[in-house]
């Protein structure tokens, strides 16, 4: 069975990310259509190797000529637009944090809780709406699920170092224009960040709160909590840094039951999505550079924090476009395929 597959916001960097991983995992696609705002109607992208899109306005789409439609156009145009998709029978994925905290649509990770798809459908009770989470959250709960099943995390202390491009294609531009600029002793002039990106660290993600956190440190905190488990503690520090594609995190866990460094490394090499590359010599971990164009969760530096009773630390890095992004979306997609789901 194919699919008639819409894909939101199509000219963007998610967008292109989401076209081109579709056809690299060869959905089953009858029919793709390109979307876009007016400004960027008539435009061409790829899909796969050989077709080639012409990018229809959004706002003359009929979602009733969708089955599926993955979405990345930011917030306020996923509220608009997604409930009256999923009216007309079009299951939507979301890659936006509009619907993420909505009790009737459920945030999903295949790897993590893919059971969950079934309640967006508006046959069972739900929009017709699935929600991907934050790229940060995403990676973070593959690697915790088969450490919460086994152990029981109690308790999560995160601190990211996530790229440019998690705040979109301007954002990227702006690293390489300063980067390039700073050679040529041009002066350095913010646009999409509050400071100056290239060869700077901004511990700023996001709005701040009134407690003093930030909106991107909220949402790993109240993500984690709503994909895996309410009962698990979370603080997070979320950092920009002058890396194109590619969030790295440094993570502490505490658990219930004790856990052994073998035992660790030896769950999380079996465990889906995850690539566990650890040695104790020059090399023997993964950066974001290298995580880069690649699926997978990858995993390193796993060692015990003495600090704590059942405590362990590992270094999680990802590919946020991927992951984080157009390939979570991709695989929810998958899943409802391979359940024979429909809208409608």
């Amino acid at each position: 069975m194919g699919y008639r597959v819409a894909v939101v916001g199509a000219t963007g960097a998610v967008g292109r990310e989401m076209l081109q991983t579709l056809a690299e995992r060869n959905f089953p696609v009858d029919k793709m259509h390109a979307l876009a705002s007016s400004r960027s109607a008539g435009r061409e992208v790829s899909f796969g190797e050989d077709e080639v899109l012409t990018v229809t306005a959004l706002d003359k789409f009929d979602f009733g000529e969708a089955d599926i439609a993955l979405f990345s156009a930011g917030g306020a145009t996923a509220k608009e637009v997604a409930p009256r998709a999923g009216e007309a029978g079009c299951l939507v994925i979301d890659n936006s944090s509009a619907f993420r905290m909505d009790e009737d649509v459920p945030l999903i990770v295949p790897e993590v809780n893919a059971d969950s798809v079934d309640s967006a459908l508006r046959g069972n009770g739900g929009r017709n709406i699935i929600a991907n989470p934050n790229c940060s959250t995403a990676q973070l709960v593959v690697a915790l699920k088969p450490l919460h099943e086994s152990f029981g995390v109690r308790r999560v202390v995160v601190s990211t170092y996530q790229a440019v491009s998690g705040a979109g294609k301007p954002a990227m531009d702006e690293l390489f224009n300063q980067t390039r600029g700073i050679y040529v002793n041009d002066p350095v002039r913010p646009e999409n960040f509050t400071k100056q990106i290239a060869f700077n660290a901004i511990p700023h993600i996001d709005v701040f709160l009134d407690d003093g956190f930030t909106k991107e440190e909220w949402k790993m905190t109240a993500e984690t909590k709503k994909i895996l488990d309410p009962a698990i503690e979370l603080v997070a520090h979320c950092v920009r840094i002058p890396v194109f594609i590619g969030h790295s995190e440094a993570v502490f866990i505490e658990t219930d039951k004790p856990m052994t460094e073998s035992g660790v490394r030896e769950l999380l090499r079996e465990s889906p999505g995850i690539s566990v590359i650890d040695h104790r010599a020059d090399e023997g971990y993964v950066t974001p550079h290298e995580a880069a164009g690649e699926d997978a969760v990858f995993i390193s530096r796993i060692r015990k924090d003495p600090t704590v009773e059942n405590g362990m630390v590992f270094w999680c890095v990802s590919d946020n476009l991927r992951k984080g992004a157009a390939l979570n979306s991709v695989q929810i997609a998958e899943l409802v395929a391979e359940r024979g789901l429909s809208g409608r």
